[in-house]
Protein backbone atom coordinates (compact mmCIF):
# COMPACT_ATOMS: atom_id res chain seq x y z
CA UNK A 1 0.00 0.00 0.00
CA UNK A 2 2.95 2.34 0.24
CA UNK A 3 4.04 4.53 -2.63
CA UNK A 4 6.79 3.12 -4.85
CA UNK A 5 9.99 5.00 -5.50
CA UNK A 6 9.23 5.29 -9.21
CA UNK A 7 5.72 6.66 -8.60
CA UNK A 8 7.09 9.14 -6.05
CA UNK A 9 9.68 10.42 -8.55
CA UNK A 10 6.97 10.70 -11.22
CA UNK A 11 4.75 12.76 -8.90
CA UNK A 12 7.66 15.00 -7.94
CA UNK A 13 8.49 15.51 -11.63
CA UNK A 14 4.90 16.40 -12.48
CA UNK A 15 4.19 18.80 -9.62
CA UNK A 16 7.56 20.39 -8.78
CA UNK A 17 7.86 24.16 -9.00
CA UNK A 18 11.66 24.36 -9.45
CA UNK A 19 14.34 21.85 -10.40
CA UNK A 20 15.40 21.11 -6.82
CA UNK A 21 11.85 21.07 -5.45
CA UNK A 22 10.78 17.94 -3.57
CA UNK A 23 8.76 19.28 -0.65
CA UNK A 24 6.58 22.13 -1.85
CA UNK A 25 2.90 22.00 -0.88
CA UNK A 26 2.01 21.07 -4.48
CA UNK A 27 4.20 17.95 -4.35
CA UNK A 28 2.97 17.03 -0.87
CA UNK A 29 -0.68 17.36 -1.93
CA UNK A 30 -0.07 15.19 -5.02
CA UNK A 31 1.57 12.46 -2.92
CA UNK A 32 -1.19 12.58 -0.33
CA UNK A 33 -3.81 12.36 -3.09
CA UNK A 34 -2.13 9.26 -4.49
CA UNK A 35 -2.02 7.61 -1.06
CA UNK A 36 -5.65 8.57 -0.43
CA UNK A 37 -6.79 6.96 -3.67
CA UNK A 38 -4.89 3.76 -2.84
CA UNK A 39 -6.39 3.61 0.65
CA UNK A 40 -9.86 4.26 -0.72
CA UNK A 41 -9.52 1.30 -3.08
CA UNK A 42 -8.27 -0.85 -0.19
CA UNK A 43 -11.23 0.11 1.99
CA UNK A 44 -13.72 -0.77 -0.76
CA UNK A 45 -12.69 -4.41 -0.44
CA UNK A 46 -11.85 -4.40 3.29
CA UNK A 47 -14.73 -2.42 4.73
CA UNK A 48 -14.06 -3.36 8.37
CA UNK A 49 -10.43 -2.22 8.44
CA UNK A 50 -10.97 0.60 10.91
CA UNK A 51 -7.28 1.31 11.50
CA UNK A 52 -6.80 2.06 7.81
CA UNK A 53 -9.97 4.13 7.83
CA UNK A 54 -8.54 6.27 10.63
CA UNK A 55 -5.31 6.66 8.66
CA UNK A 56 -7.31 7.70 5.61
CA UNK A 57 -9.15 10.37 7.59
CA UNK A 58 -5.84 11.73 8.90
CA UNK A 59 -4.43 11.90 5.35
CA UNK A 60 -7.53 13.68 4.08
CA UNK A 61 -7.35 16.28 6.83
CA UNK A 62 -3.63 16.83 6.24
CA UNK A 63 -4.31 17.37 2.52
CA UNK A 64 -7.15 19.76 3.40
CA UNK A 65 -4.81 21.84 5.61
CA UNK A 66 -2.21 22.02 2.84
CA UNK A 67 -4.86 23.02 0.30
CA UNK A 68 -6.08 25.76 2.64
CA UNK A 69 -2.50 27.01 2.93
CA UNK A 70 -2.06 27.12 -0.85
CA UNK A 71 -5.45 28.82 -1.28
CA UNK A 72 -4.41 31.55 1.17
CA UNK A 73 -1.04 32.13 -0.51
CA UNK A 74 -1.98 31.88 -4.19
CA UNK A 75 -5.62 31.28 -5.22
CA UNK A 76 -4.70 30.76 -8.89
CA UNK A 77 -2.23 28.02 -8.00
CA UNK A 78 -4.89 26.46 -5.75
CA UNK A 79 -7.41 26.39 -8.60
CA UNK A 80 -4.93 24.84 -11.03
CA UNK A 81 -3.88 22.23 -8.46
CA UNK A 82 -7.50 21.25 -7.77
CA UNK A 83 -8.10 20.92 -11.52
CA UNK A 84 -4.93 18.88 -12.16
CA UNK A 85 -5.69 16.45 -9.32
CA UNK A 86 -9.41 16.18 -10.22
CA UNK A 87 -10.51 17.17 -6.72
CA UNK A 88 -13.85 18.72 -5.95
CA UNK A 89 -14.43 22.46 -5.49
Amino acid sequence: MSITKEKKQELIGDYKRTDADTGSPDVQIAMLSHRISELTAHLKTHSKDFASRRGLLMLVSRRRRLLNYVRGKDPARYASLIERLNLRK
